[in-house]
């Protein structure tokens, strides 16, 4: 009987030694992963600023075609007839289909009110039909605008300059990598006038700022249908800034 218990306690403790030798072999790998997400309790933290200089790729503007009248029907295809012929022409200047859309077609009753303050009676319609509109080659924009006017257009709300999605990343990353840049070497010059070496980032935070969109252009109802000489535009530039904040270990 002693022989018995005496061979159950020695399995017993090389099972609870194997388990231990096991859960310390699993352990290591995920307590490793654990201390180095942890930031270092040595660290040197800096905020830097990149910039760089830009020019938009985009153009974005509004326009209406706007049109008074007794009755709606010919109204509507007066309106019609005008924007289709401005559809046309912005085709024939490279402005994809895919880049127009029609924003508000609007038909409202104008009222006539008599003096004695009895209810107003209707005297005549306006139809006011407006278009969104985004030119990608910038070398059309006056082009564009200039040959708006002769096909009907009256009002022109603005013409807004831009970055497009893929420029705009693309310009972030010039930013960005000189931001990192200014950071390292103000973290270096930290690290080195306190006789350490600087080790490797620990963590990044990052706030960019892009320009909103430049309103260089508009022209209101009535002027338009008068103008026929080419606007000048100029597109400019933008400064597009990035701010990160940095932390790095010291070694």
């Amino acid at each position: 009987m002693n022989e018995a218990k005496l061979w159950f306690w020695i399995l017993l403790d090389a099972m609870i030694a194997a388990i231990v030798i096991f859960g310390v072999i699993l352990g290591l790998p995920v307590l490793g992963q654990y201390g180095r997400s942890l930031a270092p309790a040595r660290t040197v933290t800096v905020s830097a600023q990149g910039k760089t200089t830009a020019t938009p790729d985009l153009a974005e503007f509004t326009f209406s075609v706007v049109t008074q009248g007794q009755n709606p029907q010919a109204l509507s295809d007066n309106n019609n007839t005008k924007m289709n012929s401005v559809m046309q022409f912005l085709g024939q200047q490279g402005i994809a289909s895919s880049d127009i859309q029609t924003v508000s077609y609007d038909l409202q009753p104008n009222y006539q009110y008599p003096q004695n303050g009895v209810q107003g009676v209707i005297n005549g319609y306006t139809l006011t039909q407006s278009v969104q509109a985004k030119i990608r080659d910038l070398t059309k924009v006056a082009s564009v605008i200039g040959g708006l006017a002769p096909l009907g257009v009256n009002q022109i709300g603005s013409v807004d300059f831009t970055f497009s999605n893929e420029s705009q990343v693309q310009v972030l990353a010039v930013a960005r990598a000189d931001a990192l840049a200014n950071a390292q070497k103000e973290a270096a010059q930290m690290a080195a006038a306190a006789g350490e070496p600087l080790g490797a980032v620990v963590n990044v935070t990052e706030n960019n700022y892009v320009p909103a969109p430049r309103t260089m252009y508009a022209m209101a109802a009535g002027t338009a249908a008068n103008s026929s000489v080419t606007p000048t535009i100029q597109v400019g530039s933008e400064d597009v800034t990035d701010m990160v904040t940095v932390t790095y270990a010291l070694q």
